[in-house]
């Protein structure tokens, strides 16, 4: 009974290896490609979307990341740079064992972290090098320091084959763009898009295509993303919109901004963005003027008396409404009640 169970474990479990092996196989003849860039927790840019990207259109990618984000929909609200030798033993790693036919760089954001992926370009010398120079965020932060861009053109560009850049930045980075090399991208669709369109272009080089169809195909299968990408807004519209109906109800009795983003579900920081983004004001801000809002109504509307009045606000005293209601109206309740 032994053998024959034995036996028949040996039959399934053969079956199974030789799958796999042969699906490993076929991973490992895909030509690889390295991407070089930071990191976007929201996947529509970065490393996350170039991996997306590839492995969509059916390459292989493999990364090493420069810089961590914290960052949302709303834009990047800090940085983490990766140090140097860790940047450089990414690459080292990946180069010696996957031997990247196509190497793609995107943000670098120091000088010596720059200086680690020239040395290695040099002495590796991939097959293509394409640059996608993160100049400037989609929401307008500069990511890219004068000295990195120096470097930039003395070291790297030298080194590349193909730099796809927006034309509205091109003059940062280059002195003269007249070179074969340089490509110029007017539109900016959606956040990510010279970066999603870069990673197309470098899968289609592993296609053996030359450099004008490989273009020619990025820019008809990035078309076919746009609809997808522009859903990439978030929730700050509709969270706004959630923000001041609570207002409505509780402005009398809370302001507190941790209150309402304990309503929302969200942290104050991610409230206070959203506030940014959509009024350009703080939340406390907007709680305040709707406050005053309603104390003015009450100043004209009722009969209450000013102590009433600061007591339903949630005031501690008839001179705390006053102190507060003067700052934002430039008059006391009394004054405001009989002029």
């Amino acid at each position: 009974m032994f053998s024959l169970h034995k036996r028949e474990h040996h039959f399934f479990i053969l079956p199974k290896f030789l799958f796999f092996a042969f699906n490993f196989r076929k991973v490992m003849d895909r030509k690889t490609i390295l991407t070089i860039t930071g990191s976007d927790g929201t996947g529509g840019s970065g490393v996350q979307a170039d991996i997306k990207t590839i492995s969509s259109l059916g390459g292989y990618a493999v990364s090493a990341v420069t810089s961590i984000t914290v960052q949302n929909t709303l834009g990047i609200q800090q940085f983490y740079d990766i140090p140097a030798h860790i940047v450089s033993g990414q690459v080292e790693a990946i180069i010696n064992d996957m031997e990247p036919v196509v190497v793609k760089i995107g943000m670098v954001r120091s000088v010596s972290v720059l200086m680690a992926i020239v040395n290695a370009l040099v002495k590796y010398c991939p097959q293509f090098v394409i640059y996608d120079p993160v100049v400037y965020s989609s929401k307008g932060e500069q990511l890219m320091t004068d000295d990195v861009i120096c470097k930039v053109r003395e070291r790297l560009l030298p080194l590349c084959h193909l730099v796809i850049v927006r034309k509205a930045e091109a003059h940062v980075v280059f002195d003269e763009i007249d070179d074969d090399r340089i490509y110029l991208l007017d539109e900016s669709l959606f956040h990510g898009f010279t970066n999603n369109f870069s990673s197309a272009v470098a899968f289609y080089l592993t296609q053996n295509m030359n450099k004008a169809k490989a273009l020619k195909s990025a820019h008809d299968y990035i078309r076919r993303q746009v609809v997808l990408q522009q859903g990439l807004t978030g929730r700050g519209w509709e969270l706004y919109q959630s923000f001041l109906h609570l207002l409505s109800n509780h402005v009398r009795t809370n302001s507190d901004v941790a209150f309402y983003a304990d309503k929302l579900n969200v942290s104050s920081r991610y409230l206070a963005q959203v506030c940014k983004r959509s009024a350009d004001k703080s939340p406390k801000a907007i709680i305040d003027e709707n406050l005053v809002g309603k104390v003015e109504t009450e100043l004209t509307a009722s009969s209450k008396t000013i102590q009433e009045i600061a007591f339903e606000f949630g005031f501690s005293s008839q001179a705390h409404l006053s102190k507060f209601f003067k700052k934002w109206k430039g008059i006391s309740p009394t004054a405001y009640r009989t002029k």
